[in-house]
Formats: structure tokens, C-alpha cells, sequence
């Protein structure tokens, strides 16, 4: 097809996205700061709270369930151990010398509170803060259901997950701060992202020794803000991998559980990244979709989709792997042969 044809094609795909899908740039502002004022409100003197997911994003997709964050004030978390406490708050520190990378233990560093002990298991002189300890706790009869970091009800339609707070950032994502690009994120957005710090969230790895102990961290704040400063061609692109991934890969039995969509929107920041902001234009939404996809294709290939702040954690590690990983591969590989025809109408068509 001519560059002019996939051009035009870019603009009418745009077009209908934005009438049919997800709405348009203007729609998806209302909805984010429709977002920001509840959580204002929801939030007290002792509570952040924090829409997240895709909702939180400005994405009002089919089947996206509502993801909250609930962020305690009197709870902090420090690398640092010789700080000045603030009375009525808890500290915590990191203890991340036998944790894989983007995951910590924190140790009780200072607190007045001794209630905090009932959620803590003991080891040595020191006190670790259970995740498991803390879902338990916010467990009621309609959140009734643990789902990794979440407590949610048994519909899946709303997940909260109570999250501790560092408002430094840290040192396993320093590199992000000064890594090259070709101008996204700018520089005060990186610092606006910096300035709030990382979340610690209640979930450990899978099957480790620690795992009851293990949390989390957390990048859901700045993540947030990157979203936000997208284009409304690069947010498209983001709801139309989502799209593949929920009405196409996860329709296949043998892929529905190996991939989630916070593995694209690594991709859409990975890419973000590396190209020119100039290209992230409505007459170049399906050449943009495609170099996203056949990223994706790339880290499945290679079974390895290196986290976006902290690259050297691969987000496939233990999940794309062997038989699961070819079946995957092959279904990628025909969509990408069929290119735009296959991944862009005909499934949004499913969609509606």
C-alpha cells in the first residue's frame, strides 16, 4: 500500500478511535480530572488515595475493572537509616541485600505505634513488615477476594491495594534519571516524577522464601505522569495493543494468562523514548502501532522485556518460556504478516 493510502487509513483509524473506542483528547482530559477530584476527596489526613490502571490512565475500555491505591501519610519508607523521625510517623527501611531487583524486604526502623508489631513477623533484633500480614488485614465481606497486591471483590470489578510510600527516589532507578532520549520524558517532567517518590506495593515473588515479606516497588505514580504527557496518537496506540492482547492473544487458551497490558505500556514508553516525539502524529498512527508491535514481537522472542526504569529486571522472567512461548510467537507473527489489515479493523470491530 501506497504511504499515502496508510496515511489516510492512520487518519480515518484515528478518527473512528476517538468516536467509537476511547474518546477524544479532550474526552480522556475530563475523565482524568474527574479522576484527580475524587481522589482529592477520598483522601483524608491519614490517606492518599490513587486511581490507577487504565482507568486512572483515562482509559474508559470494555472489562477494565477500577485499580485504587491507598497510600498511608504516617507510614514512610527510606533507604536511609540515620534520619530525623517525625513523631507520629512509622519508618521503614529497605532491606534489599537478598531480594531480586524491584523488590525489597523493609525492616522497622522507628515507630511510637506498637500496634504496628501485629503486621510485622519477627527475626532476630529486627521487625519486617508482612504484605500478606497487611492484605489480610483490609480483607472485609465485599473485598473478600487477594489478588497479588489486591484485596477485590469477587466480581473483579474493583481492586485496592494499601501501599507504603518512599518520597525519595531510588537508587535501583537512578539510571533513569540521566538516561539519553530524544526528548520524552523532558526534563521537568522527569523531575516532577522524581519529586514524588516510588510506592512499595504488598506482593512478593512467587514461590521465593520471603515472599510474605518481600514488596513490591512501585513506579505507578510516575507512570501516571507519562501517560499524561503522551500524545493522543501515542495513547491510541497503548489502547490498541491493549486491544490485541484482550480480543485477540488472550482468546488463545494456551497465551490467556502469560501476558497482562502493563507489558504494552512498557512497550509504548520504551518506544516514546527512543523516537522522536514528532512522529506521533494521526496520519502516522499505524506505522507508530506496528514499530510498537513488532517491539513486542522482539521481546517475546527473545523473552525479555526489560522494565522501563529499572531495565535490568526483565519483566517476562519465568513467564514466557518454552512450548507457551512458540505458541505465542507463531500467533504474534501472523498477525504481523497480515500487518494493519489484521491487528487494526477487523478486531476493533470485536471490540464494539
Amino acid at each position: 500500500m501506497a504511504e499515502t493510502d496508510t496515511q489516510n487509513m492512520s487518519i480515518a483509524l484515528y478518527r473512528y478511535m476517538c468516536q467509537e473506542i476511547i474518546g477524544t483528547e479532550e474526552q480522556v482530559k475530563t475523565i482524568r480530572m474527574l479522576n484527580n477530584i475524587r481522589d482529592y476527596l477520598n483522601s483524608s489526613n491519614n490517606l492518599i488515595t490513587i486511581t490507577s490502571g487504565s482507568f486512572g490512565d483515562g482509559l474508559e475500555m470494555r472489562g477494565s475493572d477500577l485499580d485504587i491505591m491507598l497510600v498511608p501519610k504516617f507510614i514512610e519508607v527510606s533507604e536511609e537509616v540515620n534520619i530525623h523521625f517525625i513523631t507520629d510517623t512509622i519508618y521503614f527501611t529497605m532491606a534489599s541485600e537478598d531480594t531480586p531487583p524491584g523488590f525489597t524486604k523493609l525492616r522497622l526502623l522507628h515507630s511510637n505505634d506498637q500496634s504496628i508489631l501485629e503486621d510485622c513477623d519477627e527475626f532476630g533484633h529486627d521487625y519486617y513488615f508482612s504484605n500478606a500480614s497487611v492484605k489480610r488485614r483490609n480483607l472485609t465481606d465485599i473485598f473478600s477476594c487477594v489478588h497479588g497486591p489486591c484485596v477485590s471483590d469477587k466480581e473483579g470489578i474493583f481492586d485496592f491495594a494499601f501501599c507504603v510510600r518512599s518520597k525519595a527516589w531510588i537508587t535501583q532507578a537512578n539510571q533513569w534519571i540521566t538516561r539519553s532520549n530524544n526528548g520524552w520524558p523532558d526534563y521537568n517532567v522527569k523531575q516532577s516524577i522524581v519529586k514524588h517518590g516510588v510506592l512499595f506495593v504488598p506482593v512478593g515473588v512467587k514461590g521465593s522464601k520471603n515472599e510474605e515479606l518481600e514488596w513490591r516497588i512501585s513506579f505507578s505514580v510516575g507512570e501516571k505522569f507519562l501517560i499524561y504527557t503522551l500524545t493522543h496518537t501515542q495513547l491510541l496506540c497503548y489502547a490498541l495493543m491493549k486491544i490485541i492482547l484482550k480480543d485477540v492473544i488472550n482468546i488463545d487458551r494456551h497465551c490467556k494468562y502469560l501476558l497482562c497490558s502493563y507489558f504494552m505500556k512498557t512497550v509504548i514508553f520504551w518506544i516514546s523514548e527512543e523516537f522522536s516525539t514528532s512522529i506521533w502524529k494521526p496520519e502516522n498512527l499505524i506505522s507508530c502501532f506496528m514499530r510498537c508491535f513488532r517491539r513486542f514481537i522482539y521481546f517475546v522472542e527473545y523473552s525479555m522485556c526489560p522494565h522501563y526504569f529499572i531495565p535490568k529486571i526483565n519483566l517476562f522472567d519465568n513467564k514466557i518460556k518454552g512450548q507457551s512461548q512458540q505458541i505465542l510467537l507463531n500467533k504474534l507473527h501472523i498477525l504481523n504478516s497480515c500487518s494493519w489489515q489484521c491487528v487494526e479493523f477487523e478486531y476493533i470491530n470485536m471490540y464494539n
